[in-house]
């Protein structure tokens, strides 16, 4: 990637918020980020399962003017009663990408068919992508992991870094033109 990937994790969990346990997953994550595709984490929160609450945190992250590029959720995606993270997180997007989410689940499949059990959503609000991941620290990190290969070329893209241009004779304009393999 031309610069450097600015990352934020959420954590949403009744206990972590309540410091009755201790939060895996979000750590687990940004070390992934971090370690994988030289993440800068600019933010880390811990909240309650509270709809309100990461409502208000997610437009706040993805509206601030030193926005990360990529935000990434874990927790609240399954289907207890105050698993709530999908619903908030489509109020907030503005453009939903389904196709990231049914990749995860398609590549964590092969390891636990309990990757459909959890709900989680994707998509962009303004330049940033939000991707709501499991809450289990392996279920986080598996799911991040299904995603690696493909994130840089997405927030290249979402930056406006890239011109996806398929035909041959594609010149830059205001970014770097990618070019296809034949038959793809």
């Amino acid at each position: 990637m031309t610069s450097i990937l600015r990352a934020a994790v959420l954590t949403l969990s009744d206990r972590c918020a309540r410091g009755e346990s201790v939060d895996t997953s979000g750590p687990a994550l940004a070390e992934t980020l971090r370690q994988r595709l030289g993440a800068e984490m600019v933010r880390h929160d811990c909240l309650p399962d509270d709809r309100t609450l990461i409502v208000k945190t997610l437009r706040g992250w993805a509206d601030d003017p030193a926005a990360p590029d990529l935000i990434l959720t874990t927790g609240g995606t399954g289907l207890a009663p105050r698993d709530v993270t999908p619903e908030a997180t489509l109020e907030v997007l503005e453009r939903r990408h389904s196709g990231l989410m049914e990749l995860v689940r398609r590549r964590c499949y092969e390891k636990t068919p309990r990757a459909y059990l959890s709900r989680g959503e994707a998509g962009v609000r303004k330049r940033t992508l939000i991707i709501n991941l499991p809450g289990s620290r392996r279920g986080a990190v598996e799911s991040l992991e299904a995603l690696l290969d493909i994130l840089p070329h997405a927030i290249e893209t979402l930056r406006g870094e890239v011109q996806d241009d398929g035909r041959p004779e594609a010149v830059a304009v205001t970014g770097k033109v990618v070019r296809h393999e034949e038959g793809r």
